[in-house]
């Protein structure tokens, strides 16, 4: 279940930086791109709770889900800024991108 989820963040962090990359240069990020970033995050999400209910699992399972959850609350947070018509403030952008790659490469660590 872990090398899928890791998978589906990896392809949603791929639409985060185009999006990142956008929203630096003072542009909007395309509104289904960021949907499609949203909906591969909450896949992700799911596959470690599933992961996570199945018991057994090593502790930076949950450190890692921890900080994804972290880092999808901060992206409903940029979402808000979106739906007002506004960017956001860049160093948001950069601390919700900067927890999501904690937990991603926490989680990849135990493949390694």
């Amino acid at each position: 279940m872990l090398p899928y989820a890791l998978i589906v963040f990896a392809i949603g962090a791929l639409g985060g930086l185009v999006m990142a990359a956008r929203v630096l240069r003072g542009q909007f990020a395309p509104w289904a791109l960021s949907l499609l970033h949203a909906g591969l995050g909450a896949t992700g999400l799911v596959l470690l709770i599933v992961l996570l209910m199945q018991g057994n699992t090593p502790q930076r399972v949950l450190v890692g889900f921890g900080l994804l959850v972290l880092a999808a609350l901060g992206g409903f947070f940029l979402a808000s800024f979106h739906l007002r018509r506004s960017l956001p403030p860049k160093a948001i952008v950069l601390a919700h991108a900067g927890v999501a790659v904690a937990g991603f490469l926490t989680l990849l660590s135990l493949l390694f």
